[in-house]
């Protein structure tokens, strides 16, 4: 045994000698009251009437919480076990309708709300975007209370404090405390693309949190809670996507999102100087797809070094800028596509070929419909 072992197995029995030795004392017949023990702090009885006071949180808290409800699907199969289950996260009110993740409700047979007054309604999915985790509901019952939010129209700002609303792990009405610990990070998402712009929180974010909204000091949405890898860092679909994405979902049913074309790979030093550029930065072409718009533009990289064990491309265009805005790597490529762009939209990129900046223009295509579901 552990001298750590040791003291701590002691001290337990020490503690416990101590309560029998107490608890006898105290029941004894005809015992006295112990000296400096004062008068009990204890309440005679507790009025369930009146409630603690509240801080800014608690009033933000209860401006929103009558928006959020719970997300039940039902008959979604395990992919091991072939079992069918429940799955279960959040949902918020938005106009007319209910805004959640697309991995929420996607493969689910069934999908039923609770608002936090306890009704209970059967819910219908408008429209989905794998490429942007949202997804639209249409729901046979809103209770008044269960107004619409508002989604932010300022970007998010790293400090900023925000709310997270919903219901981690089935725990419904939770809220944390945190702050934008990161802004535009990109997720790994379907078929090799990317979730862009995502917003990084420390607020705690679990299971079952996933589609519920992170909110500001003003009540309003700066995104949608996706994903908690870890302790302190969650993530959120930015309220600046879902503004473009959402209209169409209700439309439609679905967005398209725009597409280059290429394969490629950030420039970091080694690729800066197996290309003899001279800053680490921006976005190299490794490869093009031929029945793409880009396949006549731009240019992918014919050969390679090896540096370390691994392949280097050499020869590719370098994308520095796209409309106007400088793109330093790959987080900054996929926020202004997203965000600035359309399917079909002719756009000017700026490159670097053989040394020399140039501008070049592509007109972009769209991502497929329906991706292989591998992230």
């Amino acid at each position: 045994m552990h001298d750590s072992d040791r003291s701590r197995r002691a001290f337990l029995a020490a503690a416990g000698g101590g309560l029998l030795a107490t608890v006898a004392g105290c029941a004894e017949p005809g015992s006295q009251p112990r000296a400096g023990r004062g008068n009990s702090t204890l309440p005679s009885a507790i009025d369930y009437d009146e409630r603690a006071d509240g801080t800014v949180y608690t009033e933000i808290y209860e401006s929103v919480i009558d928006s959020v409800t719970m997300v039940t699907v039902g008959g979604i199969e395990d992919p091991v076990t072939g079992i069918e289950g429940e799955g279960q996260g959040s949902a918020f009110v938005l106009d007319d309708y209910l805004i959640t993740n697309e991995h929420v409700v996607w493969d689910g047979e069934t999908v039923e709300l609770q608002y936090t007054n306890g009704d209970w309604t059967r819910a219908e999915v408008v429209g989905t975007d794998v490429y942007s985790d949202l997804a639209v509901l249409d729901v046979a019952h809103r209770p008044e209370v269960a107004e619409s939010l508002s989604l932010s129209d300022v970007l998010p700002t790293v400090g900023q404090e925000v709310l997270a609303i919903g219901n981690p792990f089935g725990l419904e009405g939770s809220m944390s405390r945190g702050i934008v610990s990161g802004v535009n990070r990109s997720l790994p998402g379907p078929a090799n693309y990317d979730l862009p712009n995502v917003v990084q929180t420390d607020a705690g974010v679990n299971p079952g949190n996933s589609g519920g909204p992170l909110v500001d000091m003003d009540g309003e949405i700066v995104g949608i809670i996706n994903a908690g890898i870890a302790e302190g860092v969650g993530f959120a679909i930015s309220a600046a996507l879902a503004s473009r994405v959402i209209p169409s979902l209700i439309e439609v049913g679905e967005y398209e999102h725009s597409r280059i074309g290429i394969g490629l790979r950030e420039v970091g030093p080694a690729v800066a100087t197996a290309n003899d550029l001279d800053e680490a930065t921006g976005i190299i072409v490794v490869d093009v797809d031929d029945e793409t718009d880009a396949a006549n533009v731009l240019q992918g990289s014919p050969d390679e070094v090896i540096e370390d064990g691994q392949p280097i491309p050499v020869g590719g265009d370098v994308i520095v800028g796209l409309e106007g805005e400088p793109i330093a790597d790959q987080h900054a490529l996929s926020r202004v596509l997203a965000l600035q762009t359309s399917p079909g939209d002719v756009v000017e990129f700026e490159i670097i070929r053989d040394g020399e900046r140039r501008t070049v223009e592509v007109e972009l295509g769209a991502r497929p419909t329906d991706p292989p579901r591998g992230y």
